[in-house]
């Protein structure tokens, strides 16, 4: 399982607005998987052609009609080999919303890489420990906004619920190729990493 250590002085830095109030130093070990819904985040919000919205906080999201979607620029990116930044979904039930985290990967190839993530959605299919990682081509999660957002198709975007087994990220959208690339080159194609 991956170590995690809440990072509030960090969330201060990624987040773009509102306010959140952040326990410092809790610490744990965790499960990771990944998504890419396409829904809203009170980081930042796009529209249908992701483009950043001016109302994106409060504006309804593209799962349930509205008009708000993740931005491609919620993609997770590699800053070294051992070190990248990325967003993820945490617990409903106890949410933590634009949290950061610094989760350290203690197995598989990728043990020993290091991923600071902010919390910027929440789901009650996502377990207490749980960081469900956010990268294009992991899968629709429970909402879906990406076939109204991106046209995806599961031929292409894989399993609703982890995505595609196989690199698949030439036929995304040229927006989220390099998001989707990120687990087939940083995290060494590892589907859940501990």
């Amino acid at each position: 399982m991956p170590s995690f250590t809440r990072l509030a002085a960090l969330a201060a830095l990624l987040v773009s607005s509102g306010s959140y109030v952040a326990a410092v130093g809790e610490s744990g070990s965790g499960t990771t998987t990944r998504y890419w819904p396409g829904i809203t985040s009170p980081v930042k919000t796009c529209d249908i052609n992701d483009k950043p919205l001016a109302d994106g906080v409060t504006a309804q999201s593209g799962c349930t009609g509205g008009t708000s979607f993740m931005c491609s620029s919620q993609s997770p990116w590699a800053v070294s080999d051992s070190l990248a930044y990325g967003f993820a979904a945490v617990t409903s039930s106890n949410p933590t919303c634009c949290s950061c985290y610094k989760l350290t990967f203690t197995s598989s190839s990728i043990q020993g890489k290091t991923m600071i993530v902010q919390a910027t959605n929440t789901g009650d299919d996502v377990s207490g420990t749980q960081f469900d990682l956010a990268m294009p081509g992991g899968g629709f999660g429970q909402f879906d906004g990406c076939s109204k957002e991106w046209q995806a198709t599961s031929s292409v975007w894989g399993a609703q619920y982890g995505g595609s087994d196989t690199n698949q990220c030439s036929k995304f959208p040229s927006a989220l190729q390099q998001g989707c690339s990120f687990r087939w080159d940083w995290m060494q194609g590892q589907s859940n990493p501990t």
